[in-house]
């Protein structure tokens, strides 16, 4: 199955993660730039550089049958 960037929302976290696993994006610091549009740009980049570089593994904790991501279109 190919893993997807998708939209979750639960009681402690609301944001992005993969849709196989247990992954989630946390932003780490402030974003660079000098504007809303390039803030928005930086966060886009940095979490797809990480989302394409986590990997998927047996040791983390799979998502909760109960608790299914809301996925973006």
């Amino acid at each position: 199955m190919i893993r997807k960037l998708v939209w979750i929302e639960q009681q402690r976290f609301r944001g992005f993660g993969c849709s196989d696993c247990g992954w989630q994006f946390t932003q780490s610091g402030p974003l660079p730039g000098t504007s809303f549009d390039e803030m928005m740009r930086n966060f886009e980049l940095q979490r797809d550089k990480e989302f394409t570089l986590h990997v998927c593994a047996s040791t983390q904790e799979p998502r909760a049958q109960n608790n299914p991501p809301i996925r973006c279109a």
